[in-house]
């Protein structure tokens, strides 16, 4: 067994409900909101009434059983495929209830005979009494042979989606593009920015979480996030390691005025304001505004933020900002970790799309930025398109625009991800002793006042 899938088989139980059918319930309903209607997961997990409806403990083993279908779905699918003796169902209901069943069987701490036998009545209770003997046969089969079978596979493959792994393939090499692979296999760790920095070492010592580099306590075994010390009061959030860079990178903002565009859910947000800034929050989304609202209620930063709903690709402040940060909409394939259903829902035509978008974005945020201002460009896209090339396009098209190189003592030694222009190249990958990092790119930008002849 690989020690991903030990990590992952030791991480979870079987749930704790009587029989645990209520849980796969809305397993399957979860996994139909994402591969048949296109859902996000996140959206899925917050409208989905059957879930909403389990117990915590219920909850937290379908999130995971979901997740996991999620994350290792070529796989899976590859071992149903083994396991069928004929043709695989075309059903999208049967095919989601064969996967929910082998990931049980082969990812995750649950009994052969509690995967098989509830399979089959999840079969039954969504009124496949035809296919209860197919389901049967399919997973006893899996049973016997599937571990066999899993040695066997290439997971880093049969996980990406073919377009994207080509991609990376030409972005970063056939090893690297591998290693990226095999990182979003890997279930991301529980990451916290604190609010007062001077309580961090108390929250990493309640926590038992490590204190990385650039700040991040990082927690390692999970829990539901409402229920742990200090988030009702406002003590802390969870954001990514990768995530917590870009807004450290302005240096001392203390009484100054920061733009955050395309701002919500808020994390970057948040931790300007508790950096001292004053901070115009901008995004286009009111519904997606309406959480960094509350957020900065919980946090109590509310007095430090303005919050405006408006498309940050034409929208003009009435004074030219000294400090901008651009955490532009991108493809998220940085995020495949913590959001399995990425790899689902995103295709190269949705990387074109938000290219010329992310273009659009930088183009006015820089023409709105003071001379000798800074403007920190970021995505969270392993593709190089999305970052690099955006960059590079952009600096090429505008004489008065100049990186500003980020350094490796500004990371606090987290040098692994310095590109040799000074930008910043996270990988899934990067601090993988500590559990790995989002994928992130990161550019520092300014302006010079150019001299025109009189």
């Amino acid at each position: 067994m690989s020690g991903d899938v030990q990590s992952e088989k030791s991480q979870n139980s079987e749930d704790a409900s009587s029989d645990g059918m209520a849980a796969r319930v809305a397993a399957l309903a979860l996994l139909e909101d994402v591969l048949s209607r296109k859902q996000a997961l996140d959206q899925a997990l917050d409208t989905q009434e059957i879930f909403k409806a389990l117990p915590q403990r219920d909850r937290a083993f379908t999130r995971m059983l979901v997740s996991t279908v999620l994350r290792r779905r070529g796989q899976v699918d590859d071992i149903i495929d083994k396991a069928t003796p004929r043709e695989a169902p075309g059903n999208m209901k049967l095919q989601n209830i064969l996967r929910i069943g082998v990931v049980q069987i082969l990812f995750m701490d649950v009994a052969d005979h509690a995967a098989v036998d509830t399979a089959v009545r999840l079969a039954e209770n969504q009124k496949m009494e035809k296919q209860k003997a197919f389901v049967n046969a399919v997973l006893r089969n899996v049973t016997r042979n599937g571990v066999e079978w899993r040695e066997k596979q290439d997971e880093a493959r049969l996980n990406t989606p073919e377009w994207l792994l080509k991609v990376w393939i030409e972005d970063y090499g056939l090893g690297t593009a591998a290693e990226i692979a095999r990182a979003n296999l890997s279930e991301a760790p529980l990451d916290i920015t604190v609010r007062d920095r001077e309580s961090r070492n108390f929250w990493a010592s309640n926590f038992k979480a490590t204190e990385m580099t650039t700040g991040t306590l990082r927690k390692t075994s999970g829990g539901a996030v409402h229920e742990l010390q200090g988030f009702d009061e406002g003590h802390w959030w969870v954001q990514d390691a990768a995530a917590a860079i870009p807004a450290q990178l302005f240096g001392d903002v203390d009484g100054q005025h920061v733009y955050d565009l395309c701002a919500a859910p808020g994390g970057k947000t948040l931790q300007l304001a508790s950096m001292g800034a004053r901070v115009t929050a901008l995004d286009r989304s009111a519904n997606r505004l309406k959480r960094l609202a509350e957020n900065l209620e919980r946090m109590s930063l509310s007095e430090m933020v303005e919050v405006v709903t408006a498309d940050a690709g034409s929208w003009k402040p009435q004074e030219a900002p000294g400090y901008i940060l651009l955490d532009a909409p991108c493809s998220a394939t940085g995020t495949i970790r913590r959001h399995p259903d990425v790899a689902q829902l995103k295709a190269l035509a949705d990387v074109d799309r938000l290219v010329g978008l992310q273009e659009k974005l930088l183009e006015n945020a820089f023409e709105m930025l003071m001379p000798g201002g800074v403007l920190v460009y970021c995505t969270c896209s392993m593709q190089k398109v999305e970052g690099e090339a955006q960059v590079a396009r952009f600096l090429a098209a505008h004489e008065d625009a100049a990186r500003l190189p980020i350094t490796a003592k500004e990371l606090g030694g987290f040098d692994e991800a310095l590109t040799e222009d000074g930008d910043l190249r996270i990988l899934p990958f990067h601090q993988a002793a500590l559990g790995g990092m989002d994928g992130f790119y990161i550019a520092r930008l300014t302006k010079s006042a150019l001299s025109f002849p009189s």
